[in-house]
């Protein structure tokens, strides 16, 4: 078995070891080779270690999480973000397609983390393709946390086979397909994301994408009108009709009335 090196970054010592427990206990592909209660203690272990994965601590004294991925080559490095609760973070995290893990942490969930976490290392050593990508988002995350974005004009879609980074301007409409989700795009280029549709429609701009149905999230964009005759549809302005529930559609018409009204 391939050994992956990691270290820790957490200033708090006691969550630092349960994570290193439970580390041994569920990962043994994972070598811890350092620990770190500051970004400055990790800066110096990542000059001395080899390195492959870092656990990583948002919440630090001095400098955050985010501020260390800022101060250093992140291209070398695969991370996954630890946090104690939901935050406004989480959503620029889950946008890029960041792995993260809550704590207390769970034993599963630590696992799939890791399981990504070193196919991707797989990966960018393979494909260059994959390791730009993935060096973009890390980019892209960095910068909308200093910005303090809320909403976002790119996110990263994980396809099968790694990484694809796409403007949300571009996306027609979203389509679930069990537990993956159909990504229709302007360029009538399709993408398969091995997340669920509910996932993206709490990343996606509200004001931008409505879910219309339980499988179906649109960009308003591109819708061009609705009609009620044997069934609700939205009319996308290549002529595709997708279905309304009807629970939506009271919604769905206030939302269409709000947007001819701005328009006026």
């Amino acid at each position: 078995m391939r050994k992956f090196n990691a270290i820790l970054v957490d200033d708090e010592i006691n969550l630092q070891e349960t994570l290193e427990i439970l580390i041994h206990r569920n990962c043994p592909e994972i070598e811890i080779v350092g620990k770190a209660k500051s970004a400055e203690e990790a800066r110096e272990l990542i000059k001395q270690k080899s390195v492959d994965l870092i656990f990583l601590d948002i919440s630090m004294p001095k400098e955050t999480g985010f501020d260390f991925l800022a101060s250093i080559p992140k291209e070398n490095y695969v991370v996954i973000f630890t946090t104690a609760y939901e935050e406004y973070a989480l959503k620029a995290i889950k946008a890029n397609a960041i792995d993260y893990l809550l704590k207390p942490i769970d034993p599963l969930e630590l696992k799939q983390a890791v399981l990504k976490a070193t196919a991707l290392i797989a990966l960018k050593s393979q494909k260059k393709g994959a390791d730009e990508t993935y060096n973009e988002s890390l980019n892209n995350l960095t910068q909308q946390i200093k910005s303090g974005q809320t909403h976002f004009s790119k996110i990263t879609i994980v396809e099968k086979f790694g990484y694809r980074i796409v403007e949300l301007k571009s996306i027609r409409y979203l389509e679930a397909d069990s537990n993956y989700t159909i990504i229709h795009l302007s360029s009538l280029d399709k993408i398969v994301s091995s997340k669920s549709l509910g996932e993206y429609e709490k990343i996606l701009d509200p004001d931008l994408f409505f879910r219309i149905h339980k499988s179906t999230i649109i960009n308003l964009n591109y819708l061009s009108g609705f009609s009620s005759y044997q069934g609700y549809f939205a009319i996308l302005d290549d002529n595709t009709k997708l279905s309304i529930s009807r629970r939506r559609f009271n919604e769905f018409k206030d939302i269409v009335g709000l947007l001819s009204k701005s328009v006026d």
